[in-house]
């Protein structure tokens, strides 16, 4: 009897710090998701469904955002981090009565030129974005080819905050020259939360202003996910909601949503040069 009240405790004792140990890792790969530009690959798929756009509010609007994010090894000290951002629509009267529209939209691709170390505890990230007129058709896209500068700055602390904020700004370069030229910022403040079961609560803004157009597009996301293994493979699931603060005539309002499935390959971190 006290053998196998010894194997039970025992046994207990085991499965306890391999559950603890998991925790573990599922919270650390959990923080790396909140930065930028982390020494980590991940295949993010991320739903978004809009609601009420137009003037006449009678649109609606639901893609996928395929957004690999790959880091790569350039010397002992620096890595560069690219991350694609490749949105297919399918759109319902995005202007009035213009009726159903399915396809891709533009590309944002952009490279992040990172130290692997923080400066004086702050993560930082500077490079070039490029914008490439992938969309399949005229209300999917802006028909224009775009750069501009990009930048990430991030603290993240041990007791599992991060904050910061990704901005780029976009110039038309060339493209359709019926099309409208582009001068646009993009601002994306962020602050997020990881506990030690791998659970991240997020909210963050992501706002783009048309300087040519003087219009503002500003909504507010509120997000939770987790982070977890399914077989031998590490993903996260999360999913919240946006609220539209502002936006332009022909963009969406009120409340959408969003839900994002991440493929996460920790093994596949950046060879050091």
């Amino acid at each position: 009897m006290k053998r196998n009240m010894t194997r039970i405790v025992t046994w207990s004792l085991a499965l306890l710090l391999i559950s603890q140990t998991s925790f573990a890792d599922d919270a650390d790969l959990a923080k790396q998701l909140t930065n930028p530009v982390a020494d980590l690959i991940n295949f993010p798929l991320q739903y978004n469904f809009n609601d009420h756009m137009n003037p006449l509010s009678s649109g609606q609007q639901s893609y996928v955002n395929i957004q690999p994010v790959i880091p790569i090894s350039i010397s002992c000290d620096w890595m560069m981090i690219s991350r694609t951002i490749l949105p297919v629509i399918d759109a319902t009267n995005p202007i009035p009565y213009s009726g159903e529209r399915f396809g891709l939209s533009d590309t944002l691709q952009s490279l992040f030129f990172s130290p692997k170390k923080p400066t004086n505890g702050i993560i930082w990230g500077v490079g070039p974005a490029l914008q490439i007129p992938t969309g399949t058709q005229e209300l999917l896209g802006t028909g224009k080819w775009a750069a501009g500068p990009t930048l990430v700055i991030l603290k993240m602390t041990e007791s599992g905050w991060t904050i910061g904020a990704l901005t780029n700004h976009l110039w038309s370069l060339g493209g359709s020259s019926g099309r409208d030229s582009m001068n646009q910022t993009f601002m994306q403040p962020f602050i997020a939360y990881t506990t030690k079961t791998a659970w991240t609560y997020t909210l963050n803004s992501e706002s783009t202003y048309y300087w040519n157009q003087g219009d503002i597009s500003l909504p507010l996301n509120a997000m939770i996910s987790k982070t977890t293994k399914i077989g031998k493979q590490a993903m996260s699931f999360g999913g919240g909601i946006r609220y539209w603060v502002d936006h332009p005539d022909s963009g969406p309002r009120d409340i959408g949503y969003r839900f994002v499935v991440t493929f996460l390959f920790p093994e596949g971190k950046s060879s050091k040069a």
